[in-house]
């Protein structure tokens, strides 16, 4: 249980995560030099006050340790210590995993049972996760180091919501009655797919976990997800409330371990029927090439974005400041979908610059334990160097460094919000995705024009149009080619709403009725009738 010390520090009655009720961050500016400091000094690190009870694998419904009895380190990116050691997964523990998994499907009762029941069990999983959320919040910033308000008022809400939507849906999959020009009786029925092949990221990895998991249960499959090898304390902390809420053993099994080995092996299984990946666009092309050469299972893949928030000179400036701030600097920019190129209408260019960097000079770097930190630490140490390459890229290649652009302290992961203007299509932080606190701010004449612009590119997860002209608003959302275009907000995320992209940044939806066919297999049955008269 988390300590009351921990419970004290964090208010129960915060309202989040709406852009516009963020707290700033000290950073000042005295005679013309920046001077940097923090709300929360980093240096005074709270500690989480929980223990990590769940560091083997769950495979046929219990704990278990890797075949090899390795375990790797996860570290809490505030410190760049190690938490615990958890069981190191690799072909030998993925195949254990399938196996049940395959027994589970074929021989147990999960895929046989009413949909009602299986509802049931979800709805109390939901339950569970509620009541359990002091701990799994905490346990999600101390491993991936994203603030605790945010883990707790904003990702778990969530995710109890999508359990409780998907819940809801096991009980109303059905197929059709279809007419056929002869005399037969024709019906197609939708059926579980089978064992679901599942691997989730390190930036949100309980409500990937939640958006993985919840639609292949619904319609009945059996499922191995592979954790983050970042972040795989919650999953399997979830793993163990699913088993409590009655969940029949191998049902859903879990391991823990790297992309290369564990990943590779579940990616290339001849019994994974199905497979959903969420991460890198080069380690999604990897998977799928695993797939198609293994038994040509079924990708879905939510991938990168390089997504663009579009704001014209008719925008309520103060707004499209904060929202453009909260689509690129949330969850410390380390967003598939983060706002990461801001097209700002050439009549308001500067006037928004401005506004931007004081807002970034507001933001609040710190402890994610702390109450009003909105920025932790970035993940770990190859992300934290890429990120401060890219900010190295910029000021080589002649975008203006408005403010940020280096490190925060001398332990963690941590790094200033960094603005960049004058940004140019053709720089590296222009076309990459940096998956950091960068935001790069970019100026544009017209509508046409800015719609080519933000269409030049191989991603198109994404995108945030800022007007006030219902207009404009349809002629973006209709131009840009994106799987989601928010306009006048950015990051709303609902359980109906389906999430994907289009180009390279993945196939599929996820999320919403549409996640459902992911993991169901229609089936024509066709019956001759024995009265043709009656046609």
């Amino acid at each position: 249980m988390a300590s009351r010390r921990l419970s004290t520090l964090l208010s129960r009655s915060l309202s989040f995560p709406s852009a516009s009720a963020f707290l700033g961050w000290k950073y000042g500016v005295e005679r013309g030099i920046q001077r940097f400091s923090t709300a929360a000094a980093v240096e005074e690190l709270v500690s989480p006050g929980v223990e990590v009870k769940y560091t083997q694998h769950i495979i046929n419904g219990k704990f278990v340790d890797s075949a090899s009895g390795k375990t790797f380190p996860t570290l809490d990116p505030r410190t760049e210590e190690v938490i615990t050691h958890v069981a190191e997964g690799e072909a030998e523990d993925i195949n254990r995993a399938v196996a049940a998994a395959r027994k589970a499907f074929d021989e147990g009762p999960w895929p046989k049972m009413s949909a009602y029941e299986r509802s049931r069990i979800m709805l109390k999983f939901a339950d569970l996760v509620e009541k359990h959320t002091d701990e799994l919040a905490t346990l999600e910033t101390w491993d991936n180091g994203k603030p605790y308000e945010q883990a707790a008022k904003s990702e778990l809400p969530m995710i109890v919501r999508l359990f409780h939507y998907y819940a809801g849906w096991a009980d109303k999959i059905h197929g059709l009655t279809v007419p056929a020009d002869g005399p037969h009786h024709v019906q197609t029925l939708h059926e579980p797919i089978g064992v679901a092949g599942q691997i989730i990221p390190w930036n949100f990895p309980l409500a990937m976990f939640a958006w993985k998991v919840g639609p292949a249960l619904a319609t009945g499959n059996t499922v191995v997800l592979k954790t983050a090898e970042q972040t795989p304390l919650t999953a399997l902390y979830a793993g163990k409330l699913f088993h409590e809420a009655g969940l029949p053993p191998g049902v859903l099994n879990i391991v823990s371990g790297y992309g290369p080995t564990a990943g590779a092996a579940l990616a290339s299984h001849m019994e994974v029927d199905k497979l959903a990946f969420t991460g890198s666009t080069d380690t999604g092309k990897i998977v799928l090439e695993l797939a198609a050469k293994s038994n040509l299972k079924p990708v879905t893949l939510e991938l990168g974005g390089k997504s663009p928030f579009i704001i014209c000179d008719d925008a309520n400036i103060d707004r499209a400041v904060e929202d453009a701030h909260f689509a690129l600097f949330f969850n410390q920019g380390q967003c598939c979908c983060a706002g990461s190129r801001t097209y700002v209408h050439e009549r308001i260019y500067d006037e928004f610059v401005e506004k931007a960097k004081a807002r970034a000079m507001r933001r609040v770097v710190g402890d994610p334990f702390k109450k009003g930190v909105e920025q932790g630490p970035q993940i770990d140490s190859e992300q934290f160097e890429k990120v401060l390459r890219y900010i190295r890229s910029g000021k080589e290649s002649g975008a203006t460094l408005e403010c940020g652009g280096d490190r925060i302290g001398s332990k963690g992961y941590f790094i200033q919000p960094t603005i960049f203007s004058d940004v140019k299509e053709d720089m590296l932080i222009a076309q990459d995705e940096i998956f950091g606190p960068v935001q790069c701010v970019l100026k544009f004449k017209d509508i046409d024009e800015v719609i080519k612009r933000a269409n030049n590119t191989h991603y198109g997860l994404a995108a945030g149009v800022y007007t006030s002209d219902i207009d404009k608003a349809n002629t973006l959302a209709r131009g840009l080619r994106a799987g989601t275009v928010w306009i006048n907000c950015y990051d709303v995320f609902d359980a109906t709403i389906p999430f994907g992209g289009y180009k390279m940044s993945g196939i599929g939806r996820e999320k919403g009725v549409y996640s459902l066919n992911n993991y169901l297999q229609v089936k024509a049955v066709v019956t001759p009738l024995k009265n043709p008269a009656w046609i």
